[in-house]
């Protein structure tokens, strides 16, 4: 990696080398909204929830089956 995007949030700072940390909006919005989808769809991705995924390969293929539906690639029932 060449360089790190963060927000403006001070913990940040002191963990990224400040010559490969990039401060701004414009790089984190993306994914802070990807984020959000998957919390909001995806019981497992959710704190403090009892829907939990008890496999990593349940979680990963939960995260597949969304990205396949947010994307109208999903053709089951079809």
């Amino acid at each position: 990696m060449n360089r790190i995007a963060s927000d403006y949030w001070k913990p940040c700072e002191s963990i990224i080398p400040q010559e490969k940390h990039l401060q701004t909006k414009a790089e984190t919005f993306t994914a802070v909204g990807y984020n959000s989808l998957f919390r909001h769809f995806l019981a497992g991705m959710r704190r403090k929830s009892k829907c939990c995924s008890k496999k990593v390969e349940m979680l990963e293929l939960s995260v597949l089956l969304f990205m396949h539906y947010q994307n109208g690639t999903l053709n089951i029932l079809n």
